[in-house]
């Protein structure tokens, strides 16, 4: 989701500058490849890049194919075989793979244009899914970015009404998928929503934490009961800041299934009752800084009150917070606790890639040519 914010943002200011731009999107992959489909990429008229579609290696070539799209304000689709060691776009790039890569140019006063699309699916906390469509013969017609799909409403350019079905698909089973259809091809892009980061505690360790969550484009929040600390001076990236007891924080932030909390305000009773509030919900993670022996008193003591644990909760609990990776300094214990909120919402181990016996990226991505 950083990247379609960014690439908004971009695209805004280009726009208030009076520039021109185009969107290239990854929208099929034969083999290997840095980026996979659903990748994009903003080019405005004098070259400024915005996203990528690959670790660099295509982006040179792809920027004076944008340029020419806006110039022919035309879609274009290129295609990359990385294969090939005599081409010069694959000498020891080591993807081993066919990216093929839509060029559109934006125009800013067309409703649905895919910029405005992409707006669409930043706005709102709830997965959806955008669908492109292309023709795999690069000399035939490139529709291009012309919908999106949401659980109660779809928003389509021109005629792409019938696609719709298609995108619900994609939005029921929660997966991106390419497939030819009678029209051409077609990328349905699962998108779930910005992870939501809310942080319990003020504390000087927690700053890192909500600065590194901020790089990836989470959303982060920080509740604690101490006004001197909670201050948006002392988090500036931090996207909303409560002042809060314990058990007013479900009245101050909502809570769904891509939230995760950390509890890190240093005070045990603080963090007990906001325990105490959370299991009560439907977070898929719930992390607790301090040792285990803190969180299995807490366990004991809500025990005791009769507001113990259902074991499904409990899986969702981690304590002490983070992957074990030697941390010891307030940014380094960050990273542990991001490295692991990623994982488990990956639904990954955690463990090194050299241990992983399958492909890096999960084929995710169905392709009838596959």
């Amino acid at each position: 989701m950083k990247e379609l914010n960014d690439i908004i943002a971009a695209y805004d200011k280009a726009v208030l500058q009076n520039k021109q731009a185009a969107l290239a999107t990854v929208v099929k992959v034969i083999g290997s490849s840095y980026r996979r489909p659903g990748a994009r990429m903003l080019v405005t008229e004098d070259g400024k890049i915005t996203g990528a579609i690959s670790g660099g290696c295509l982006e040179g070539d792809a920027l004076q194919k944008a340029q020419l799209a806006v110039f022919q304000q035309k879609n274009k689709l290129e295609i990359y075989d990385t294969t090939d060691e005599d081409n010069e776009l694959g000498v020891q790039l080591g993807c081993n793979g066919i990216v093929y890569i839509l060029f559109e140019p934006i125009k800013n006063d067309a409703e649905n244009n895919p910029i405005n699309l992409l707006k669409k699916v930043a706005q709102y906390r709830k997965a959806s899914v955008l669908v492109t469509m292309f023709n795999e013969n690069k000399w035939g017609l490139q529709p291009g970015t012309c919908c999106v799909v949401k659980e109660d409403e779809s928003f389509c350019a021109d005629d792409m009404q019938s696609l719709v079905d298609e995108g619900r698909n994609s939005l029921h089973q929660r997966i991106s998928f390419v497939r030819n259809n009678a029209n051409g091809s077609v990328l349905c892009q699962f998108v779930p929503p910005s992870m939501q980061l809310i942080v319990v505690g003020a504390g000087n360790d927690a700053q890192p934490l909500v600065n590194m969550s901020s790089l990836l484009g989470w959303n982060s929040i920080v509740v604690d009961g101490r006004p001197a600390y909670a201050t948006q001076t002392r988090f500036p990236n931090a996207e909303k800041i409560f002042v809060s007891r314990p058990s007013e924080i479900l009245s101050a932030v909502t809570i769904d299934e891509h939230t995760a909390v950390i509890l890190m305000t240093h005070n045990y009773n603080y963090d007990l009752s906001a325990l105490q509030q959370l299991i009560h919900t439907n977070c898929n993670y719930i992390g607790v800084l301090g040792p285990k022996k803190k969180l299995h008193r807490m366990f004991d003591e809500l025990n005791k009150k009769a507001a113990g644990i259902d074991p499904k909760t409990m899986q969702n609990i981690y304590g002490p917070v983070g992957l074990d990776i030697g941390a010891e300094t307030a940014e380094e214990i960050a990273l542990s606790i991001i490295a692991e909120i990623k994982a488990v919402f990956s639904k990954r181990s955690g463990k090194s890639l050299k241990e992983r016996a399958t492909e890096i990226h999960e084929r995710s991505i169905i392709s009838d040519h596959e």
